[in-house]
């Protein structure tokens, strides 16, 4: 825009995206060069971080408004080995918090330069903004080894998922700024759960498990996953949620949009960004540290690193039976690491016709053998639907209780209702038997349902609450859902 439209350069930070724009470029360089060893785009990048850094680097010029150019030449030092993109970044990170952003209209916070990174305890303002800077910190902490840097980011993780994260991974409740609320501020109505909010908060995740191994941020990147960024797209694959609410009212309408999917937007950040996310996902299952080759999510792949060579086959999220099946691996001995995500009560894990090993605790269970072709590791991941009860402080859904089952958050939808039931009127009772079934429903395809122990109100009737997994709703009317479900009062 800037360059047709002969407005100075820079001049307009708070809002132009200049920077934000240079460092999505800057990204799909770096991909192509890696992915199909074309430099071509590479060149472009590189030209253009040049530029970047003769116009910035020992400057308070200023700052964009959104981030993302951080981590885009953290990402661009590590291909090239300049250091001078590594040097700009940490200087944009280090120069959060002076104002240096300029006027957004909408508060410094919203821009997250109300104080420095390394002071703030919280995440605050828009989103979007604020996840993709934390994936930049991270990069360039890790990079630099600064510990007090990392430590500041892990202190920001650990409040954000405590406090300001939905059930399905999901950040942000106000629709104002597309930002984050304050603590425990969760309404499931309201919930602005935007779509590149969680496809940031993923970056942040895959960042922090690289830089501390710890699988917590894996079993975060899998939430996040099947839920708060697998709802966003339907079943057909051509329609989008730009923000994905954890509850539909029967009467719901805003503006001129009734809540639906829909092809485009006029902000069209989402659906590219889902493509982006969806062409990378095989970077994310796996990955190698000295003789150990660590398995971080489960699906049908092939899998090499760390001296083995293997063959996973699964039918997870709706099976927890993983195989790991040896095609090759080096003489010496060598580790694998499987994930155990912490909702699994009972894992159990076998190697051939060995005896199973039960009782698994969660984090990363890591098997050291000389590997043999045809080797064959089974995980039994336990995906016994079980109820889930908020924090006490979340005012929103006091008295409610959600239903997950392994990965998979569960909601019930309208349709579903057995005998004109209206959701409106219905309560659970947790504790209650959950009951599920595969099936085929219309509009969705392969499903597993679960059934719930329930009431019609006022009467107090019996009831069968019926659930399908988050990811899966809105694909056949507009309907009313609700993830968080009323507790009967007995």
């Amino acid at each position: 825009y800037f360059q047709v439209s002969g407005e100075p350069r820079y001049t307009r930070l708070a809002w132009s995206h200049e920077m934000y724009c240079a460092g999505h470029l800057i990204q799909a360089a770096v991909a192509l060069h890696r992915g199909a060893g074309d430099g071509r785009l590479l060149a472009v990048a590189v030209r253009l971080a040049d530029h970047l850094v003769r116009e910035f680097a020992g400057t308070e010029r200023g700052l964009d408004g959104h981030p993302v150019i951080e981590t885009a030449l953290a990402e661009l030092y590590r291909e090239t080995g300049t250091e001078a993109y590594l040097d700009l970044a940490r200087q944009f990170v280090d120069q959060r918090g002076q104002g240096l952003a300029g006027n957004s209209g909408m508060g410094r916070r919203y821009l997250q330069d109300h104080l420095p990174v390394r002071a703030t305890d919280t995440e605050v303002g828009h989103v979007v903004r604020a996840l993709y800077l934390e994936a930049g910190v991270t990069d360039v902490a890790a990079e630099t080894d600064d510990r007090e840097l990392l430590g500041s980011s892990l202190r920001r993780w650990d409040d954000m998922v405590a406090a300001k994260t939905y059930l399905t991974g999901g950040n942000g409740s106000r629709h104002a700024d597309e930002g984050f609320g304050d603590r425990y501020e969760l309404p499931p109505d309201r919930a602005y759960n935007e779509t590149c909010a969680a496809i940031a908060s993923f970056q942040w995740c895959w960042r922090l498990l690289l830089a501390t191994g710890d699988a917590k941020y894996a079993d975060h990147m899998e939430r996040v996953l099947y839920n708060g960024f697998g709802a966003a797209i339907a079943t057909e694959g051509q329609r989008f949620f730009y923000v994905n609410p954890l509850q539909r009212r029967e009467d719901h309408f805003e503006k001129d949009d009734p809540g639906r999917r829909r092809v485009w937007f006029n902000c069209a950040c989402c659906p590219p960004n889902i493509m982006r996310l969806i062409a990378s996902l095989e970077h994310y299952l796996a990955t190698e540290s000295g003789d150990t080759l660590y398995v971080h999510q489960y699906t049908g792949s092939r899998l090499a690193g760390a001296g083995l060579d293997l063959e996973v086959t699964t039918d997870y999220p709706w099976s927890g039976a993983v195989y790991l099946r040896v095609l090759d691996a080096a003489p010496e001995a060598r580790g694998l690491a499987l994930r155990v995500p912490a909702w699994s009560g009972s894992t159990r894990v076998s190697v051939n016709n060995d005896p199973e090993r039960a009782g698994i605790s969660p984090g990363y269970h890591v098997l050291h053998r000389s590997w043999r072709k045809g080797d064959v590791v089974t995980l039994h991941l336990d995906l016994t639907p079980r109820w889930t009860r908020p924090d006490r402080r979340v005012d929103a859904i006091r008295g409610c209780v959600a239903i997950e089952r392994g990965p998979l958050v569960y909601c019930f939808e309208q349709a579903d209702q057995l005998d004109g039931a209206r959701l409106d009127d219905l309560v659970v009772k947790p504790g209650g038997v959950l009951g599920e079934r595969p099936v085929t429903l219309d509009g969705i395809g392969q499903t597993i349902e679960i059934t719930a122990e329930g009431q019609l109100l006022p009467a107090d009737t019996p009831v069968t609450g019926i659930a399908i997994p988050y990811f899966q709703w809105d694909n056949r009317d507009g309907r009313p859902m609700r993830v968080w479900m009323p507790r009967a009062s007995s």
